[in-house]
């Protein structure tokens, strides 16, 4: 794979490596931080959060190719390149690191123990000992969780609500990512209160998920909840055409997947997460300790309502749920 560094300005991209800094200002000192994401480089998601990314940098006086640089990596979700592409930004000495996802996060901290780290779109950073507490996390980490695991009952919920027939859901999930298995167990809990029952699909690649999925769809009454695993979220067109092949009403955790052509979606906002968290960043590069910055959650949740698709699978959104819905797609 080839690599490149960028520096993203607007919706463009210009070519920028760290030792170009000299381009800077001779009075300022240029900053250095490296991002992991856990997206493909050409996602559309990813872009967006990079722009919000650096529209909060450049909100905060951080100006690229004036006093800051900045060098990605794009895990795109594959757990083999983490690692080794956390070696190489370390490698730079940057002055902060980002990282999307806890996968990204544990590969920065085995590369390096001392430069400070913000993480984003992490879940249960306590649970898998990426930090000592949400309130004093300690170490060279800090950031922003993704979600707790009690919003995937409302996955649940939203599914009853707009389908109440269904009887049996399927759990699209990444037996070996963390967040797996907590989610899985809000669900069911969620699922059994209302007599649905849950079935467990675990994503390892593109054909067997194919045949899990048709398979299930053979019963009456099916559902899915598909969670916001890396290997859903590479399978993401997959997914979304299997729902709509096997007239399956789904809930998904991230708002791209509704645009994209899923029925609804619940999740927070993971654009904005990357502008909170230059907030971080600028605190850490002004000179304050990750250890000294508590762990914070998200505080906005969006729920995106497709109605295109909802009238291809023959349902009807109910007024008030609509009503509630920060978009609806018409």
């Amino acid at each position: 794979m080839v690599r490149r560094r960028y520096v993203i300005l607007g919706l463009g991209a210009a070519a920028a490596a760290w030792p170009q800094a000299s381009r800077a200002q001779p009075s300022e000192r240029v900053r250095r931080i490296g991002i992991l994401m856990n997206r493909r480089e050409d996602d559309p998601e990813a872009a967006a959060q990079i722009r919000a990314f650096v529209r909060g940098l450049d909100e905060r006086g951080w100006k690229l190719g004036r006093n800051v640089e900045i060098e990605y990596r794009w895990g795109a979700g594959e757990a083999s390149r983490y690692r080794k592409y956390a070696e190489e930004l370390a490698a730079h000495s940057p002055d902060v690191l980002v990282a999307a996802g806890g996968t990204a996060v544990g590969a920065l901290q085995q590369a390096t123990r001392t430069t400070p780290i913000v993480f984003v779109t992490t879940t249960d950073p306590v649970g898998r000992g990426l930090v000592a507490s949400m309130a004093r996390p300690g170490g060279n980490t800090t950031g922003f969780i993704q979600f707790d695991f009690s919003i995937s009952a409302k996955w649940m919920e939203l599914l009853s609500q707009i389908a109440p027939g269904v009887t049996r859901v399927a759990v699209i999930r990444d037996p070996a990512e963390f967040s797996g298995v907590g989610e899985l167990a809000v669900i069911q809990a969620a699922a059994a209160s209302r007599g649905v029952e849950v079935s467990p699909v675990d994503v390892r690649d593109e054909r067997g998920l194919e045949g899990a999925i048709a398979a299930f769809a053979s019963g009456p009454d099916r559902g899915l909840i598909v969670t916001g695993s890396g290997s859903a979220y590479r399978s993401r067109e997959m997914i979304i055409g299997l729902a709509a092949r096997y007239r399956l009403p789904a809930v998904y955790a991230d708002r791209f997947d509704a645009m994209g052509g899923g029925l609804v979606s619940y999740g927070p906002d993971r654009v904005e997460q990357f502008r909170v968290a230059t907030d971080y960043v600028d605190r850490i590069l002004k000179g304050e300790m990750p250890s000294e910055l508590p762990v914070q959650a998200p505080t906005k949740y969006e729920m995106v309502i497709n109605l295109r698709t909802a009238k291809a699978l023959g349902l009807t959104i109910s007024p008030s749920l609509l009503a509630t819905a920060d978009e609806v797609i018409e």
